[in-house]
């Protein structure tokens, strides 16, 4: 008698699965905030939007995924930061235009659940939801026989949030005078893994192991420092100083990331030297052999973040950020743009 096949035969375990919304309901349970309605395992995630002093709220969203930088979580065999990773890349975006995060749903795909290392990987994006006040709300554990290799997994994040109309950060205020003060940022971030990978792993033949002197510390744990998230930064100086734009600086680097911002009419001048470049930079850039232009649109290059804000209160902002434990330095300003030359200008 032919054995009637079940989807666990196919490499399904649905009760696995089901088990494992305990785990993320214990972990997202931690991430609660004003706003959340039920719990995590119904067909959506609810949130409430009667929240008050918004005139005219707007809801602004992202989604964003890590990159190659799960190469390395894989071949470190550990994931419990990637979600950190995972949050930043999605807040930080939506932050940068003056909203507020609310909520966060994240998705993982697995070949085979499982439940150890989904465990972890969702303990870094409760982490990452706890430093941006966000909400887990939900997302999906998808178990995908066949199309990753033993041991691998994808990984993508979805952020909502909220700003008064009024308060949306845009370019038209943005004047010729203004000053950039760029907020550090603590090494790669998620940005440039492929460039990374080869130069590490296939130029220098290096192990995730492998002590480097520049960094005192593993190559692995280098490229594992999870990405800032700087979303409780930017609401707190909002509300103090008047700031004209924001810019978080992410794949493509300052010069692509700083220009989303700036008006047509007005040309970036960016200071070489105006702050301090994490070793990392310096050892990929000599181990790689790469000019100093592929650098800058290729990796953050020490500014996880830009803020463009009027000359007479710059000093200020730099006073703010040092109290939030921040590192930040006046790096540019805004000029006006001329015919023969270029929207962005290193001096």
């Amino acid at each position: 008698m032919t054995k009637s096949m079940t989807y666990a035969d196919a490499g399904v375990d649905v009760d696995k699965a089901n088990n494992f919304i305990d785990t993320i309901k214990e972990i997202a349970g931690k991430t609660r905030r004003s706003g959340v309605i039920g719990e995590i395992g119904g067909f959506g995630g609810l949130f409430s939007l009667n929240l008050a002093n918004l005139d005219h709220p707007v809801l602004v969203s992202s989604t964003d995924g890590v990159g190659t930088k799960l190469k390395i979580a894989f071949m470190m065999n550990k994931h419990d930061t990637i979600g950190i990773d995972l949050v930043a890349m999605c807040v930080n975006d939506i932050a940068v235009q003056g909203a507020k995060p609310l909520f966060f749903l994240d998705y993982l795909s697995m070949g085979k659940l499982d439940t150890n290392v989904a465990a972890d990987i969702i303990k870094g994006i409760g982490e990452g939801c706890n430093q941006a006040k966000a909400a887990l709300i939900g997302g999906e554990t998808a178990e995908m026989p066949g199309l990753y290799k033993p041991n691998e997994y994808d990984l993508a994040g979805f952020a909502v949030g909220i700003v008064d109309n009024d308060k949306i950060l845009e370019s038209s205020e943005i004047r010729v005078g203004h000053k950039l003060v760029g907020v550090a940022s603590n090494g790669l971030h998620s940005n440039g893994y492929s460039l990374v990978r080869k130069i590490c792993f296939d130029v220098l033949k290096l192990n995730c192991d492998d002590h480097i002197d520049e960094f005192d510390r593993t190559l692995g744990e280098e490229l594992l420092t999870p990405t800032r998230i700087y979303s409780s930064t930017i609401q707190n100086i909002l509300r103090e100083l008047p700031v004209h734009g924001l810019a978080h600086i992410t794949g493509g680097g300052i010069e692509d990331n700083i220009l989303r911002i700036i008006p047509e009419a007005c040309q970036v001048v960016i200071e070489k030297g105006s702050w301090n470049i994490p070793p990392v930079f310096h050892f990929l850039q000599k181990a790689g052999h790469i000019a100093d232009h592929e650098m800058m649109r290729t990796f953050n290059n020490g500014i996880g973040l830009i803020a463009v804000i009027a000359e007479d209160t710059a000093d200020e902002l730099l006073e703010r950020l040092s109290a939030l434990d921040e590192k930040a330095y006046i790096i540019g300003e805004i000029v006006n743009a001329k015919k023969t030359d270029g929207r962005i200008k290193w001096v």
